[in-house]
């Protein structure tokens, strides 16, 4: 496919490895499938932040990750309505600190607000910060029970799967597999490319994150696996592109549609008009 040449009214702005340009007569809309707006990073400047962020995308989802958190998640929707959308989970550092009664608890909040989120996540395992065996075994079962939770309510599952290598990424694989799960996407996926495609295989998607311009691997997956089955996440406020501003923000995705583009050989209306596609098919929600 041949790349379009942008009309440009400014010189290029760099940032971080990329080069963007505003074009004459219209802004690419796009869109950030994770996101924490609600951690204390933004807590000076929450608002603006938003609002810088509504004049590049068409939406942000907001994961929330332990209880109080899923409380801020849902009155910072609740304020943004149509632009902020929510996930819910129990991220799975937060497991250990719970008691199987406030899951259960958390698991009722969340069911009481079903027609509110989109989806359930942030969960799944982390082998960088869990690896007392007892504390695994209780997150793995945490981690089904929160992914029965999603076939329950019919939404996808959003996958934290963190680990040496591939270990997390294929436990996690075949754990989401062998439950069923039927709607799922691999949240800041940092595995191998044929992994990446033993996942699309099995119907689910990978969501790339703004550090893409660091990784060689996220390339080689962004080259490899479908336009069909890619999502687009900043993982923000962390993973930012720039090393120079540590704190990452939703708008800086669009890091990650202009290296999918690059690896595609394509332009990024192609890329951005697929990724919509791919998240309202798997969140169910219609982009405006």
């Amino acid at each position: 496919m041949l790349r379009r040449k942008p009309v440009l009214k400014e010189k290029p702005c760099f940032f971080g490895q990329a080069f963007f340009f505003k074009e004459m007569f219209r802004v690419i809309k796009i869109i950030d499938v994770h996101c924490h707006l609600t951690f204390k990073e933004y807590d000076t400047d929450r608002e603006q932040v938003i609002a810088d962020a509504k004049q590049v995308l068409n939406g942000v989802v907001v994961s929330g990750v332990e209880p109080e958190d899923a409380k801020k998640a849902l009155e910072l929707a609740a304020l943004h309505e149509n632009f902020v959308f929510v996930t819910l989970g129990l991220h799975p550092i937060h497991v250990e600190e719970r008691t199987d009664q406030e899951i259960e608890r958390y698991v009722e909040f969340i069911s009481e607000h079903k027609r509110r989120i989109v989806g359930i996540g942030e969960i799944g395992l982390d082998y960088h910060w869990v690896r007392d065996p007892l504390k695994l075994k209780r997150t793995k079962e945490v981690f089904v029970e929160f992914l029965e939770l999603a076939k329950e309510l019919n939404v996808p599952a959003v996958l934290h799967l963190r680990g040496t290598g591939s270990e997390a990424i294929e436990e996690g694989l075949k754990i989401v597999s062998d439950e069923d799960v039927k709607k799922a996407v691999f949240h800041c996926f940092t595995g191998k490319p044929s992994v990446a495609e033993t996942i699309c295989e099995e119907g689910y998607y990978i969501s790339l994150p703004a550090s893409i311009m660091r990784s060689k691997s996220m390339r080689k997956v962004a080259k490899r696996i479908p336009l069909s089955r890619l999502l687009t996440e900043t993982d923000a406020p962390y993973l930012s592109p720039d090393e120079e501003a540590p704190r990452n923000v939703p708008q800086n995705v669009k890091v990650v549609y202009e290296e999918i583009a690059r690896q595609k050989k394509s332009d990024v209306e192609t890329v951005n008009e697929e990724i919509g596609h791919n998240f309202e098919r798997l969140f169910g929600v219609k982009l405006s």
